[in-house]
């Protein structure tokens, strides 16, 4: 049973097969057969004409934007549909953005054991230097030891804060189609957009409801 909300991402590979509609039928129908059933929501359907070698896909990346607005997962029917190279794929993980292949659902957990695969040896290259610079300053006749406990650096801290203002400045970016649709249609104070906003299913990025001091913020960080 299938549940939850999906934006539908179909690509042809000329400008005759979007015209013609020859191969996104068959597309539509593979998503539709895979959804049948349960309680989903097929938030959008979205058309790219392009070729598969292309990395930079303009209606991909609103595919994903939306998936990101509403908290919903892409799908496509076929896997060969986003890219023939497993980097691109696993680079819309690093998009927080969750994709399912109706011709290969377990890619969502191969991709996820591939970027496992990368942190882990991340992991083992942080504790190589940290080790490193263990016997380095023990040489030097630092004494260690002592507080156990995990302090985080200021640079640390700084890197996380930095990686926090990142997403909250790609999370505006999102919205900002959004809010100049409601705003050019009348609709300007932070409460009237909060409202609008809920009632077109889009969650903030806690998965909440919108207030408007969380709409005024997302409004100043795009001033800004």
């Amino acid at each position: 049973m299938t549940n939850g909300k999906f934006v539908a991402y179909y690509r042809v590979s000329t400008a005759k097969q979007g015209a013609s509609g020859l191969g996104l039928e068959a597309q539509r129908e593979a998503v539709r057969a895979y959804l049948n059933g349960g309680n989903w929501q097929l938030v959008a359907e979205v058309v790219e004409v392009e070729s598969g070698k292309r990395n930079d896909r303009p209606k991909l990346k609103e595919a994903q934007r939306l998936c990101r607005l509403h908290g919903a997962t892409l799908i496509i029917a076929k896997l060969d549909r986003l890219a023939r190279n497993v980097h691109f794929v696993s680079s819309l993980m690093e998009s927080g953005v969750e994709f399912t292949a109706v011709d290969f659902p377990q890619a969502n957990r191969l991709t996820i054991h591939v970027l496992a695969a990368v942190a882990e040896h991340e992991a083992a290259a942080i504790s190589a230097r940290t080790k490193a610079a263990l016997a380095a300053a023990k040489a030097r006749g630092t004494k260690l030891g002592g507080h156990r406990g995990y302090v985080p650096s200021q640079e640390q801290g700084a890197a996380g804060r930095t990686v926090q203002a990142a997403r909250a400045a790609s999370r505006a970016d999102d919205l900002a189609p959004i809010l100049a649709e409601l705003q050019e249609a009348g609709v300007t104070s932070f409460g009237a957009l909060a409202r609008a906003l809920n009632e077109r299913g889009i969650p903030t990025a806690k998965g909440g409801a919108w207030s408007p001091m969380q709409v005024s913020r997302v409004v100043a960080k795009l001033a800004a």
